[in-house]
């Protein structure tokens, strides 16, 4: 059952040259959703967002609440019909209970959705750099490193990513996969690592103990995230799996200094205490994102300072709105 709100869509041309001019994004709401949704507004794309609820952020655009995951393919390809889009992305997620029916099931029937859909929309599935599972340290993870994950959730995107890629190779769908690496900048996650530290810095008074991993992790901002998924939808030529990250592996440490700094609090305001961290990543993830860079035309724009300052802003500005603690 799909539930409407927003404009009715706009009657007219289907898929055409690009730039992508009608895109169906799922998983709008969520973190990456939200700033790929507002990347292809700023290029004056038309969004249909889709989610299991309705958020604020998506009040711009048209939204079709719609659990995706446990839609068959053939409703999945009478809404993408009817809503007359030329390019899907899938920045959804699954963890636990819903880590096949989000990150396997749904990308099976999206691939036999697009089979079904007149003109062929372009897929833009979004995976992540665990996928390649853990590396020597010191490697730069390109797209010929054998993914190799070692825990559930990253063979389960691995998984959806093949079905993705076997598809575009045989033919039956045009579709490219993204590999991102761990995202920092505005409106974080909750649950994630820097997420949840920016939101003990906006609450706690005191100081704040943290055990810290003895890791090297690439992060990149979810701005530059969604500039990179619009770009691989508006590049058609752009096949296969592309990594996308800065490039840099930085320690945990100099990662939550630089979030300190942007709460305008002392170094001192975090204890850190070495010590093992249940993580789903790796201990060293540096990205080489050259394949990215040369065949999309992208880089990272953003600075380690300018993301975390971005993220402790709108962390900082959500608490202060009624009922908007994170």
């Amino acid at each position: 059952m799909v539930r409407v709100l927003g404009p009715c869509p706009v009657n007219g041309a289907g898929p055409g040259p690009r730039p992508v001019r009608r895109v169906a994004v799922i998983g709008a709401t969520g973190c990456m959703g939200r700033q790929i949704t507002g990347a292809f507004a700023a290029r004056g794309t038309e969004v249909v967002a889709i989610a299991r609820r309705y958020a604020s952020h998506v009040a711009a655009h048209r939204f079709l609440a719609l659990d995706a995951a446990h839609a068959s393919g053939a409703e999945l390809a009478a809404l993408l019909a009817a809503e007359r889009v030329d390019a899907v992305v899938n920045a959804t997620l699954g963890w636990g209970e819903e880590l096949r029916a989000t990150n396997v099931q749904l990308a099976e029937r999206l691939v036999d959705a697009l089979r079904r859909t007149p003109g062929s929309p372009r897929l833009v599935h979004l995976g992540t750099i665990h996928e390649y599972g853990p590396v020597l340290w010191g490697t730069s993870i390109d797209e010929e490193v054998p993914p190799r994950p070692q825990q559930p959730y990253p063979a389960s995107k691995l998984v959806a990513a093949g079905l993705v890629l076997d598809a575009a190779r045989a033919g039956e769908v045009d579709g490219v996969v993204l590999r991102l690496t761990n995202t920092i900048g505005p409106h974080p996650a909750a649950e994630s690592f820097f997420g949840s530290l920016a939101a003990r810095l906006n609450d706690d008074r005191g100081p704040i103990d943290l055990t810290v991993a003895e890791a090297h992790r690439d992060y990149v901002d979810s701005r530059d995230a969604a500039e990179a998924v619009v770009r691989a939808a508006e590049t058609p030529s752009a096949q296969g799996v592309f990594n996308i990250g800065t490039g840099r592996a930085l320690d945990i440490r100099t990662l939550v200094a630089a979030l300190v700094r942007a709460a305008g609090g002392p170094r001192e305001r975090v204890r850190e205490h070495a010590g093992a961290v249940s993580s789903r990543g790796a201990d060293w993830i540096q990205v080489d994102s050259t394949r990215a860079r040369r065949l999309l035309g992208w880089s990272p724009r953003y600075s380690l300072e300018a993301s975390m300052q971005a993220m402790w802003e709108t962390v900082r500005t959500e608490s202060l709105r009624p009922g908007g603690a994170l």
